[in-house]
C-alpha cells in the first residue's frame, strides 16, 4: 500500500489509515502480550463475527499458550456507515465460558454499545476472567464506560474498511485499514 492508494466507492473515496505491515507488527506484539498474561491458562478467544475474523486469525497465530476459539455474531451496523444504536444477537457461543478465562476480540470499538452488551451477555455466566481485546478503538465515539484491555491501535472517530472490516459486506479482504476522507 502507497500513501497515494485509494479506493472509491461511489462518491466516498478511503485513503490509507494503517498498512498492512504496521498491523502485522501490532498484532505480534498484541498476541506476545497475551501470551505472557495468560501463561500456564487455556483461554478461550471468542471472536465477534464479522468483523473480527481476520484480526483473530492473525492474532491466534502470535498466541503461544494452549487457547480455544469460538464465535459469536452481533449486528450494529447492517449496511450503514454508523451503528443503528441496537444490538441484536445472530450467533451464540458453541462452548461453556462457566469458569474459563474468556477473551473477546473485536475490530473496533466506537460508541462501545457492542462491548456492553457483550458485558451484559456473559452477566448471566461465571467465567472466571473476562478481558476485551480491540484491534481499534475510537475513543472520541465513546458513548458507554467500557474497558478495553488490549488496544492495537487508536484512531479518528471516522469510517474505516478493510482488514475484516466492510462497507454493506464488502472490502473486507482489504490488507490494510483505509479511512473515509473528510
Amino acid at each position: 500500500m502507497n500513501k497515494e492508494d485509494k479506493i472509491i466507492i461511489g462518491s466516498d473515496v478511503f485513503v490509507p489509515l494503517i498498512t498492512e505491515k504496521e498491523l502485522n507488527t501490532r498484532i505480534r506484539e498484541m498476541g506476545e502480550q497475551l501470551s505472557k498474561d495468560y501463561a500456564g491458562k487455556t483461554p478461550v478467544f471468542i471472536g465477534v463475527l464479522n468483523g473480527a475474523f481476520l484480526f483473530l486469525a492473525d492474532l491466534i497465530k502470535n498466541i503461544y499458550v494452549d487457547c480455544e476459539i469460538d464465535f459469536f455474531k452481533l449486528s450494529s451496523y447492517g449496511d450503514e456507515k454508523i451503528s443503528s444504536g441496537e444490538v441484536k444477537l445472530i450467533k451464540e457461543l458453541n462452548c461453556d465460558v462457566n469458569d474459563r478465562d474468556i477473551i473477546i476480540v473485536e475490530d473496533i470499538v466506537d460508541t462501545g454499545l457492542s462491548i456492553r452488551y457483550i458485558e451484559e451477555l456473559f452477566s448471566k455466566y461465571s467465567p472466571s476472567s473476562m478481558k476485551v481485546v480491540s484491534l481499534l478503538l475510537k475513543r472520541e465515539s465513546l458513548k458507554y464506560n467500557v474497558k478495553i484491555d488490549y488496544i492495537g491501535f487508536e484512531i479518528p472517530s471516522r469510517f474505516v474498511i478493510g482488514y475484516g472490516m466492510d462497507y454493506s459486506q464488502k472490502y473486507r479482504n482489504l490488507r490494510s485499514i483505509y479511512v473515509l476522507e473528510e
